[in-house]
């Protein structure tokens, strides 16, 4: 296995790096995780739930990652409220479509919108076409009952923003996602011509908590991971953090395994220059690229 003998550092939230660690320790892998980053509510839902209230009058929903589906989902759908499992209700209320099918594997080449013309199997049920980042996200819009429309070719916002310019000018767009994310999409489809809605679903927080573990960590050399993952520009910038609050650096000789570009340079923008870059932004690719630099 390509991965035998190698201790990779996990920094991703605690709630998601679990199946992370799973597939590298399928490859032989010894994993480690300490979080830079944890999810917390944002300062208030009031926007978000306003824009819940009135989801009928968007064109377009649209999520950048699996943690704005989940928010989402629990902010429309409270406890008290929810079906037995979302593919099994039609959620007429939603003023958003649900689906029966399951949603097979995006396929670039094929994640065009349906023209207005063609959208006619649905006449008599309005709801905002529903655009995602990329294929985790599409897999969380289907693990909530509904199904997603568009789907970039790369899985950044850059590639989504093109995606969704043709059908930008006069749509109305909501817009779910963390209070600190990259302004580049909503900039873009506002130009574009679209008005577009930011409805903030919760904040990203650095851990501090993680400071012990990584103290131990990086204390001495023998200690040191083989490997750190980078699922996101914020894990990067916040792994620079916690080391700088307990007196440490990050050491050299450590292979930097980015997810992808914008993360990168986040991390040479630190001063450090990622070993291994995902040749697409999944983990899925991040993992194959570790696997392939070792073999």
């Amino acid at each position: 296995m390509p991965l035998t003998g190698k201790r990779i550092l996990i920094t991703r939230t605690r709630h998601q790096a679990s199946d992370l660690a799973a597939r590298l320790e399928s490859l032989g892998a010894t994993t480690i995780l300490i979080p830079t980053i944890e999810i917390i509510p944002p300062a208030t839902y009031a926007p978000l739930d306003a824009a819940l209230a009135q989801l009928e009058t968007y064109d377009w929903l649209l999520f950048t990652s699996v943690n704005a589906v989940e928010i989402f989902h629990h902010r429309r759908n409270p406890p008290q409220n929810r079906v037995p499992h979302p593919s099994q209700s039609h959620r007429e209320g939603w003023g958003i479509r649900a689906t029966r099918e399951p949603l097979s594997s995006p396929d670039p080449q094929n994640s065009v919108v349906p023209s207005p013309d063609s959208r006619t199997s649905t006449p008599h049920t309005p709801h905002p076409r529903i655009a995602v980042i990329g294929p985790a996200t599409a897999r969380a819009v289907e693990s909530i009952g509904l199904t997603a429309d568009l789907l970039p070719p790369q899985y950044i916002a850059e590639s989504l923003a093109a995606a969704l310019t043709p059908h930008a000018p006069g749509a109305n767009m909501l817009l779910i996602r963390a209070a600190e994310a990259r302004d580049h999409l909503p900039e873009a489809l506002t130009a574009a011509g679209a008005t577009v809605t930011i409805a903030e679903a919760y904040r990203n927080q650095i851990p501090t908590e993680s400071i012990p573990a990584l103290q131990r960590l990086f204390s001495n050399a023998p200690n040191y991971p083989d490997a750190i993952t980078f699922t996101s520009a914020s894990t990067a910038r916040n792994l620079i953090a916690l080391l700088e609050t307990a007196n440490l650096t990050l050491p050299p000789n450590i292979t930097l395994a980015s997810i992808g570009p914008i993360t990168s340079q986040t991390l040479r923008d630190l001063g450090h220059e990622p070993t291994v870059e995902a040749p697409e932004p999944t983990i899925p690719a991040l993992i194959h690229a570790l696997a392939t630099y070792w073999s």
